[in-house]
């Protein structure tokens, strides 16, 4: 299968895909070493129809994959779609429309949590796929036609497995689950966060209101430079060391170059000026604009046990519906629905989660249904009033 690399021929082949009810699509891209990923190549395929994509050739506009990726006509299928609409957003400016994500809809169907792609085209379609290709650096032209050929088997055989799951969403009346996941998915804020809600994706703990305005400050603004320069966020500054620096709160480059979180000499540089420009304003702040601590969940007593027993009962509803747990209910869900029952906001307790676990979970928080031995295995009753 040929590269496409001029214009005419993605024309046409667009042309021809758009007249598909559905695409299959992937791309193959780089991150290492930037902020947003460098496509290298796009796959589709329809029935009878195939294209890899060089966006790499000289001179190509991919407007035509992207008005592609805008037509309500055709479902575009991808299998962990996230980083692929995370593409199609940053270089084409739009969330692809309306979208099947196959990985969703296996742990719907019960193929278990987080199902990888060759691990489902193998249970749908017997077939087993050449991953030794994996690794390759998609950049490097000529690409072989080893690499072809694996690159175009992640959208040829996602057809089968899509008509599968396809069918068997509609044969158990889940079509209406995965399009609550779908509507998540293709959410804009999902792809186009704001930098100051950069801080939410650090895994730290302050004790002041000043060591989060910190935090907060210094996240936004390593967010706003590895956008700009295009580099990692942890080229710009490390998370370990956003933490140390809200802790001992470095005025000057001199008390910057104790930490041992930032490289030697680098508290002279450029960057290194802006940080602490930032630092330094978020510790100016008046005393009523700094930021509030989020409130620690307390557990009540008893919690933890309650959260064993729902862990029991979602295994045993999982089980039941054919569907894998962790779609039902995350790790969380269940702390915060033993600890606060009705009132927990978790997505545990909305939509179809709530009919097919939710309710269940929160009957037995109340306790108006228990669990029991019975026959060597655990099941749900509901105790005598």
């Amino acid at each position: 299968m040929p590269l496409i690399t001029t214009q005419q021929d993605l024309n046409a082949a667009i042309a021809e895909l758009s007249r598909s009810e559905f695409v299959t699509v992937d791309t193959e891209f780089i991150r290492e070493t930037t902020f947003w990923p460098e496509l290298c190549l796009v796959q589709i395929a329809a029935p009878g129809v195939t294209a890899l994509i060089d966006p790499l050739a000289p001179g190509i506009d991919l407007a035509p994959f992207f008005a592609l990726m805008a037509n309500e006509a055709v479902t575009k299928v991808f299998h962990a779609a996230r980083q692929d609409i995370e593409i199609v957003f940053h270089l084409g400016g739009l969330i692809p429309h309306p979208v099947f994500d196959t990985q969703v809809a296996a742990m719907v169907c019960g193929f278990g949590d987080s199902v990888s792609y060759d691990q489902l085209v193998q249970k749908v379609t017997g077939e087993r796929l050449d991953k030794s290709s994996r690794f390759t650096d998609w950049r490097h032209r000529p690409l072989s036609d080893k690499q072809l050929d694996y690159a175009l088997a992640d959208v040829t055989h996602l057809i089968d497995v899509y008509r599968y799951l396809k069918a068997e969403l509609e044969r158990e009346n889940r079509g209406h689950w995965l399009k609550e996941e779908m509507d998540i998915l293709t959410a804009r804020e999902t792809y186009d966060p704001q930098p100051e809600d950069a801080w939410k994706r650090l895994k730290m703990r302050v004790r002041k209101p000043q060591e989060l305005a910190v935090v907060q400050m210094v996240a936004a603004w390593r967010e706003r430079e590895a956008r700009e320069r295009n580099v990692p966020r942890g080229r710009v500054v490390k998370d370990e060391a956003i933490y140390e620096i809200a802790q001992q709160q470095p005025r000057d480059a001199a008390a910057l170059a104790r930490l041992r979180t930032t490289p030697r000499g680098w508290e002279r540089s450029a960057t290194a000026i802006q940080l602490l420009a930032t630092v330094n304003a978020a510790i100016d702040l008046p005393k009523e604009q700094l930021p509030k601590l989020p409130k620690q969940q307390q557990q009540q007593e008893g919690t933890s046990a309650a959260g064993e027993l729902l862990k029991v009962l979602l295994k045993i509803v999982a089980e039941r519906e054919g569907v894998a747990a962790k779609v039902l209910a995350s790790s969380d869900d269940i702390e915060r629905i033993a600890s606060d029952g009705e009132t927990a906001d978790v997505p545990a307790l909305h939509g179809w989660r709530r009919e097919v676990f939710g309710e269940t979970a929160l009957k037995l928080v109340r306790g108006e249904i228990a669990l029991r031995f019975e026959k060597r295995k655990i099941a749900v009753f509901e105790p005598p009033a």
